[in-house]
């Protein structure tokens, strides 16, 4: 069957989904996980994904960021189309432009925070320094220090630190404060925002933290594995006052 002619992508836009669907299991077992997304996302622009567990966030962040595909529908990344892409492609993808950030650390428990670092930073294409990733999530000063001897907030910037040093064009978070106290979370969220005026990072934050959407650019309402609203911020909050 012949793919439709793709829509036109704007140069200004990161990623662009034409009916987008995702169907986990067969029959009356199926779970439709995503049900006909149509969106866009420009590129530069710190995102909030909001909804439920179940209504899809993860997976359409999964499908965007290279790690899973599509039943059917079309993802775009600055014109390029991911849901063409064969697994090499795929793993050249996230390789070059994509970063990831978890809710759990994730880190190596035998490595300093700088080492972890150095995972990401020696198998990428074009990494800045290590050093400077740590010091760009005000870690510089705790280089050395084991993740045991570093609190939860500490050890989710290293693995932000890790995510940014391999200089990705994305950046996405699944629930990265979702393991952290409220006072915690905002350093992270600062860490985030800051870097995603710093770089220019196109940066999709998936959180259950309503009071989050403040701080973004552009917030994505799902439920039901369907986009229910977009809101374009106005104003966007400095992470100092939200709260949840």
């Amino acid at each position: 069957m012949e793919q439709s002619t793709p829509p036109e992508i704007s140069p200004e836009h990161a990623f662009v989904t034409t009916d987008l669907s995702k169907v986990y299991g067969e029959g009356a077992a199926a779970v439709h996980a995503l049900r006909g997304v149509d969106l866009e996302i420009p590129a530069g622009e710190l995102v909030v994904l909001l909804g439920p567990s179940g209504s899809g966030k993860s997976t359409l962040l999964n499908i965007l960021g290279g790690i899973d595909r599509a039943s059917s529908g079309r993802a775009f990344f600055k014109g390029d189309e991911l849901t063409a892409m064969n697994d090499r492609q795929l793993t050249a993808y996230r390789r070059r432009h994509v970063g990831f950030v978890f809710q759990f650390y994730n880190l190596m428990p035998s490595l300093t925070a700088l080492e972890n670092v150095d995972l990401v930073a020696e198998i990428a294409i074009a990494p800045m320094s290590s050093m400077e990733a740590l010091d760009m999530v005000g870690l510089k000063n705790r280089a050395t220090h084991f993740p045991s001897e570093l609190s939860g907030g500490e050890q989710q910037r290293v693995a932000i630190a890790r995510a940014i040093a391999k200089n990705p064009t994305v950046l996405f978070c699944d629930e990265p404060t979702g393991a952290l106290d409220s006072t915690t979370g905002v350093g992270v969220l600062k860490a985030l925002q800051d870097l995603n005026t710093r770089l220019g990072t196109t940066t999709l934050i998936i959180t259950h933290a309503a009071a989050t959407a403040a701080m973004a650019d552009r917030v994505i309402h799902f439920a039901d594995g369907q986009i229910r609203e977009v809101v374009k911020n106005d104003y966007k909050a400095s992470p100092d006052d939200i709260s949840w």
